[in-house]
């Protein structure tokens, strides 16, 4: 059985909206961590709905956010704990997503998945595996789960942007070129953005490389 998520969102009302960005957060944020971005981007997309639901449990290693799946070496969880949270949650994301869809009348061409940390692995292990190319994929600081399996289980192959910090001391910097290899080699289209000097966040270079590609993606430009 699936669980409901709860999300911010801003923008157009629903059902008026041209183009729809999902945040997905990090591992102890919530959604509310990322939709703040949507005061910078929304002027520059103009139609675009701004979405960002809450992962679905709440987070051991902060107990005021949220996690879409357990991290061991963080919160003492076991392999088998990491990997049943996260199943559940990929099953609740994908039902989250055709939802929303459906509610704004948007075809998966006209969404972009954006993710921070945890919440881009989620977007590069469900965008793959669903019948519907996204517009696109924006993945912040984090990591290809699971790079073994992509080829097999790949379905659609929207085009993936990689953005990390170069001073990354939680999820190390060398993620990006790994995850692009293995994308690339399952015939993605990666772009790849390094942010100089800067850890663990989204830095001004990196969200203008990543509006740049959101708009040309969705026919802005």
């Amino acid at each position: 059985m699936t669980r409901e998520l709860k999300f911010g969102r801003r923008g157009p009302e629903q059902g008026q909206a041209t183009s729809l960005v999902v945040f997905l957060h990090g591992y102890g944020a919530d959604g509310a961590d990322l939709l703040g971005l949507a005061d910078p981007l929304s002027p520059h997309m103009s139609g675009t709905a701004f979405v960002a639901p809450d992962a679905p449990d709440r987070c051991a290693g902060s107990p005021f956010g949220y996690q879409w799946f357990p991290i061991p070496w963080i919160d003492g969880s076991t392999d088998e704990q990491r990997d049943e949270g996260m199943d559940e949650a990929v099953e609740d994301l994908h039902v989250f997503l055709d939802k929303l869809m459906a509610d704004e009348g948007l075809s998966a061409d006209r969404v972009i998945l954006f993710g921070f940390s945890q919440g881009t692995m989620m977007s590069l292990h469900i965008a793959p595996r669903r019948t519907e190319p996204f517009a696109g994929v924006v993945g912040f600081s984090g990591r290809l789960l699971h790079p073994d399996m992509l080829a097999d289980d790949t379905i659609s192959r929207p085009p993936v942007l990689l953005v990390h910090g170069d001073m990354d001391d939680v999820v190390p910097v060398q993620s990006l070129p790994e995850a692009g290899e293995a994308l690339s080699e399952a015939g993605f289209e990666v772009y790849a953005h390094i942010m100089k000097g800067t850890p663990h966040g989204i830095a001004p270079d990196g969200l203008s490389v990543a509006l740049t590609f959101m708009r040309n993606r969705l026919g802005m430009d």
